[in-house]
């Protein structure tokens, strides 16, 4: 009678292979700080433009963490056969999205901003589970050309935000120029009561006309500069996981140096308590507009297909076939992670690029060291101290960051698009030239929708979503739908580079 004691014992797949602990928590803190900086500073950018509270910025803080937590717990564990693509990915807010929701905050500050912020995030998270199986067999409308020029297109309209926190916003106490004091007081005189004078028409304001000293300071000038510079040092001088980590030790050192510049203070970060729960709308229950979760779901796509191209490299990686019905498993979660974070008061999620390059770099492949990430993650997410303290962070420490931060969005696009074929294809430059065109229109010339209807503001505003569109339609008409899944794996592979 045969026995099979003598057959070799099954290999575990090094994507399934479970790590002693202290190993596997050491690794997974490492994929934390790689994407941390990147992490917080989504809610950082559309608190501030909400004009939300402190405190209600530093929720966001906690939310985003705990939500990036889940989001990458379900991405690497999975769960049921619906969600998870059992691949070592770490999940985190993406900066595609930024841009829209600036907007959305901008014509709608406050609570009922973030109601209708938190409506559109759940209206797209819900559509794009539904859609997931379609977009995974969407590729062929987004091949390099396209997605190398949508994420080139997100990083340059970023870099304005980044801007802003070293100098000072363009409206506002930081505005560049303030109302002389003078004029404010003879305009108040000649139009006091009893005053001869008719009262001031509806929507007169006076024109400032002074410089404002708080815009463009000196100091914050140099803090921001010494951020930068200290990042661009590490990167320099430092090797592995200290060079990948650079952003963050930048922002370490400005807070450092801000502190005892007495610029940053810790008040807030005394009265937050150690541990808070994080619930689901805080700010009310959500609205929904049909325009906005239009805008947010088109996102979305571009964003799952960014997230096709980096789940499809990441199965050469880690040697592991990534089919459809897996591909389909992954997309649906970067929905979920989106639905769950509209319902926790945070946003739409994907697979951070910066992770999956850490994946080559280390040549560790189990997916329990993101699992043991996203633990971190969401223990981070219910220490409000920890929010409080990023929260309380100058911009002008922030701006030194973001520079970088932003600006490697832009050079991840142009990498992808160092790989397209600009020589014998000559309408590939013309895709790329008209949709940056386009993607800039709103940057540059705000209020050009004055005479189209209103309905459509929402939609036009943001300059990533008029050059997707461009991108996609004009590569249709010049080049057709051919399907190259290898371009699209070289394509990934090239963004994800260090």
């Amino acid at each position: 009678m045969s026995t099979h004691s003598s057959a070799p014992p099954a290999t575990v797949h090094p994507v399934d292979q479970r790590l002693p602990l202290g190993k596997v928590s050491a690794l997974g803190l490492q994929h934390v700080l790689v994407m941390y900086a990147g992490a917080v500073a989504v809610p950082l950018i559309v608190g501030r433009a909400l004009k939300l509270t402190p405190d209600e910025v530093a929720l966001l803080i906690s939310a985003d963490l705990f939500c990036c937590g889940i989001a990458t717990l379900i991405q690497s564990l999975g769960a049921t056969q619906w969600f998870g693509i059992k691949l070592p990915v770490m999940m985190g807010v993406t900066f595609a999205s930024v841009a829209p929701m600036v907007a959305i905050a901008n014509a709608n500050p406050g609570t009922a901003g973030a109601q209708l912020l938190f409506g559109s995030i759940i209206g797209a998270g819900v559509i794009s589970i539904l859609i997931a199986p379609m977009v995974s067999r969407m590729l062929r409308f987004f091949p390099p050309v396209v997605t190398g020029t949508i994420i080139a297109v997100i990083g340059i309209s970023l870099m304005r935000v980044g801007i802003n926190w070293i100098f000072g916003n363009p409206f506002g106490p930081t505005a560049p120029a303030v109302v002389d004091p003078v004029y404010a007081k003879w305009l108040a005189e000649v139009t006091s009561p009893g005053s001869s004078i008719p009262p001031v028409p509806k929507g007169f304001a006076i024109m400032p006309t002074m410089p404002n000293p708080k815009y463009a300071d000196l100091t914050g000038l140099g803090v921001a500069a010494l951020v930068l510079v200290s990042i661009l040092l590490i990167v320099k001088y430092a090797k592995g996981f200290v060079a990948n980590i650079s952003v963050l030790l930048g922002i370490v050192i400005g807070a450092v140096v801000a502190s005892v510049m007495g610029i940053m203070t810790y008040e807030k970060v005394g009265k937050a308590p150690w541990f808070d729960v994080v619930l689901p709308f805080h700010f009310g229950m959500p609205a929904f507009d049909p325009v906005l979760i239009l805008t947010m779901t088109l996102i979305m796509i571009v964003v799952m297909i960014e997230s096709t191209g980096m789940f499809l490299a990441l199965g050469e990686m880690t040697d592991r076939k990534v089919d459809q019905k897996a591909l389909a498993k992954g997309l649906r979660t970067d929905g979920l992670g989106t639905l769950i974070g509209g319902i926790f008061n945070t946003f739409p999620y994907t697979s951070f690029s910066q992770n999956v390059g850490l994946v080559a770099v280390t040549g560790i492949k189990s997916r329990y060291v993101c699992a043991a990430g996203g633990v971190i993650l969401v223990v981070l997410g219910l220490l409000p101290k920890m929010a409080a303290l990023i929260e309380s962070l100058p911009t002008v420490v922030l701006g030194g960051a973001g520079l970088v931060m932003f600006g490697m969005v832009a050079a991840t696009g142009i990498r992808i698009l160092s790989g397209v074929d600009f020589k014998t294809n000559r309408h590939n430059p013309m895709i790329v030239a008209v949709s940056i065109g386009v993607g800039m229109i709103p940057l540059i010339a705000p209020n050009f929708k004055q005479w189209m209807p209103h309905g459509l503001h929402s939609l036009i505003e943001s300059g990533i979503l008029l050059a997707s569109i461009t991108a996609v339609l004009l590569n249709l008409f010049l080049n057709g739908a051919k399907h190259d899944e290898q371009a699209i794996i070289t394509a990934a592979k090239q963004a994800e580079a260090h």
